[in-house]
């Protein structure tokens, strides 16, 4: 499975180490922010080409390599435009960290508290050219506790993201 990864931050990088991990899956393109992104890092330090966002809301096609099989974001706030996810065959997936269609967009884990909910979560979906939409392919839940604030909660979030992501992934390649 050839797989483009557009991402940042640490759950990118930490998304990268998995998928380098995985038999039978080769890295197409990384596609993050900055230079300077944990992301790009990362994948400069394993000899990777990075191919840096002129405009870190988008991802046009030319980011995603011709023969790519599956775009996986990881922690983007680029949308990824149609003329991207045409260049990949299986489009792509994404994670998002709130159970959507609630709470979209960022500071999830924020809003979710103020609006008093009982629970929050991780939403892994399918990809489409607006952000935080398309079908859902997997969710996990994450109970609420009166003892969350908004950092705590989201360190929760993480802890279940690095479980469910690995799974959605290992979905496509095998």
């Amino acid at each position: 499975m050839k797989i483009a990864l557009v991402g940042s931050r640490y759950f990118a990088a930490t998304v990268f180490d998995m998928l380098r991990q995985l038999d039978g899956v080769q890295l197409t393109r990384i596609v993050a922010p900055a230079a300077d992104d944990r992301l790009a890092l990362a994948a400069q330090a394993a000899g990777l080409a990075v191919h840096v966002l002129a405009n870190p809301k988008i991802v046009p096609g030319e980011a995603i390599a011709e023969g790519t099989d599956l775009i996986v974001a990881a922690h983007t706030h680029a949308r990824v435009s149609n003329e991207a996810l045409a260049r990949s065959r299986h489009r792509g997936i994404g994670y998002h960290p709130s159970l959507l269609p609630r709470h979209k967009g960022l500071d999830t884990h924020a809003r979710a508290l103020a609006a008093g909910d009982d629970e929050h979560g991780v939403t892994v979906h399918f990809v489409t050219a607006e952000l935080d939409h398309g079908p859902i392919v997997l969710q996990s839940v994450v109970p609420l506790l009166a003892s969350d604030d908004a950092e705590r909660l989201a360190a929760r979030v993480l802890a279940t993201e690095h479980r469910i992501y690995p799974l959605a992934a290992r979905w496509f390649v095998e």
